[in-house]
């Protein structure tokens, strides 16, 4: 590489790592959705003239700006909360936007090593592929961490349309696709330049219409419905001596709602185990059935015979049950690799929870006389975890505990996936949080009512129970992985042919 290459290079790798920074402002609480085309356009447009390692390079620190921007809240959890200093919390918090920066890296190295045909249509057709293919593992390796899938950050454009057929991963993808058609325009005679500009106009306006489309229909029952937050700080949530006051503020704030359908408490309301809380259990089960109204709260767990933990969602009223959470928060609620890793972090005096996760076939509970498919915290931003739950489910509740993030964008990013659940699945979305964000989300994503953050607060709505089903409940999905996959393979062998007549 001569002087002025490796000046590139660098030049390159600067505008890489500073466009994946800006990446985050396409979402919430910014919500500058075209942004979220513009800075991978910025990328794939590196991509194109690039060798494989250096496809890798510009992929990986665009991760680094866009991961370390968009998700450096997660220190705070770890310092605060965690007993890790500041130092140690930045540094594990780093560790995971080095492994996160990964993905994006794969994106540019594989799109190079195996897709490059000196043909810039091919390439930008299976980038924005392999970006969506990228995104689906991204949720799922070492259970998952889906954030800042481009998918969210159109919540509130045309593209939101198509969310109740193809879902998150569908939008990811025609967001990466017009990131890859801006690129083309650079690259192309006028003639295919108008046919460039034509397609981009033809996939958000099929995009619009169909967003007008109702794939659910309300029935005719509706509910009054209460979301009660406390706002209690996490630093002093699980203080025995709190207790009896954090109980005592949930319950007044909740006095005026008593003789509505639902009232709503977030994640660990009640900040003791369920089988020493049977006072508190016991006179909510009184107030229920003297006014008519059931109650859903979060409440952890433990099983008496296996001395097992569950972070846990109860009904309370005419139709009792429970939840457990099944999707836990990796160092958060569950340590992976225990057996390795437990020694290492004891010996550094990091605290972790101990939880087991739930063994639940459906995510369904029963109140206040219809089917809710219910999630908490983190579960929420797994879609096909979410339509575990349906068409039996009418509503969706989703309790969470942002606290464990201050004042950060964690919480509002969190609310916006929550969006996309609604929108997906055609159902309203009640959403309960301890400090806020607390929502009632409509069956078309929009927010009706919201709480603010870090006061002490209800919201009620009355709302409709939906019925119906979306592709996306049907399919999940399937509609975007099984041609991103298909798509792949066929160039793949293609130009797996090729290079074996070039070399012939």
């Amino acid at each position: 590489m001569n002087t002025d290459s490796q000046a590139h290079h660098k030049i390159k790798i600067v505008i890489c790592l500073i466009s994946g920074a800006i990446l985050p402002f396409a979402f919430a609480p910014f919500d500058i959705a075209l942004i979220a085309i513009l800075a991978p356009a910025v990328l794939f447009y590196c991509w194109l003239k690039a060798r494989p390692g250096a496809a890798f390079i510009y992929g990986y620190t665009f991760g680094l700006g866009m991961f370390g921007t968009g998700v450096n809240w997660l220190h705070i959890s770890i310092n605060l909360f965690g007993g890790v200093n500041l130092a140690g919390a930045l540094f594990l918090t780093y560790l995971l936007v080095a492994f996160l920066s990964l993905y994006p890296a794969f994106v540019g190295y594989l799109g190079k090593k195996f897709f490059y045909t000196n043909n810039t249509i091919n390439l930008l057709v299976i980038l924005p592929t392999l970006w969506t293919v990228a995104e689906w593992c991204r949720a799922w390796i070492f259970t998952g961490f889906p954030w800042l899938n481009l998918g969210y950050s159109q919540i509130d454009t045309p593209l939101a349309g198509l969310a109740p057929i193809f879902g998150v991963y569908g939008i990811s993808w025609l967001v990466s696709i017009s990131a890859a058609i801006l690129v083309y325009l650079f690259h192309t005679p006028v003639k295919n330049k108008i046919i460039a500009i034509l397609s981009l106009m033809v996939i958000w306006s099929i995009a619009g219409s169909v967003k007008q489309i109702s794939w659910t229909t309300p029935d005719a029952k509706e509910l009054s419905v209460a979301l009660v937050q406390a706002a209690v700080p996490q630093e002093i949530k699980w203080d025995a001596g709190q207790r009896q006051k954090t109980v005592e503020l949930y319950l007044s704030l909740s006095e005026p709602y008593w003789g509505n359908s639902l009232i709503i408490w977030p994640e660990t309301a009640i900040p003791a185990f369920y089988h020493d809380a049977s006072t508190v259990i016991g006179l909510l089960d009184t107030l229920t059935k003297q006014h008519g109204t059931d109650l859903i709260t979060g409440i952890p767990f433990k099983d008496q015979e296996t001395g097992k933990y569950f972070n846990s969602i109860i009904s309370i009223g005419n139709e009792g049950g429970i939840y457990h959470k099944r999707h836990l928060v990796p160092f958060g609620e569950y340590l992976p690799f225990d057996k390795w890793l437990r020694p290492l972090l004891d010996l550094l005096h990091i605290p972790m929870s101990d939880f087991s996760p739930g063994t639940d076939e459906k995510s369904l509970l029963h109140a206040a006389g219809v089917s809710i498919g219910v999630s908490i915290c983190y579960e929420d931003v797994f879609g096909e975890e979410v339509i575990d739950a349906l068409p039996e489910a009418g509503v969706l509740i989703n309790i969470s505990n942002d606290a464990w993030f201050g004042d950060s964008i964690a919480p509002h990013q969190h609310l916006q996936m929550a969006r996309m659940r609604a929108l997906e699945t055609g159902r309203y979305l009640l959403r309960a949080t301890n400090t806020g964000i607390s929502a009632i989300i409509n069956e078309k994503g929009n927010i009706i009512a919201r709480s603010p953050q870090f006061t002490p607060d209800a919201i009620s709505e009355r709302i409709h129970v939906f019925k119906g089903l979306t592709p996306y409940i049907v399919f999940g999905n399937m509609l975007v992985i099984v041609p991103a996959f298909t798509l792949v393979i066929i160039f793949l062998i293609k130009n797996t042919r090729k290079r074996k007549i070039e070399i012939k």
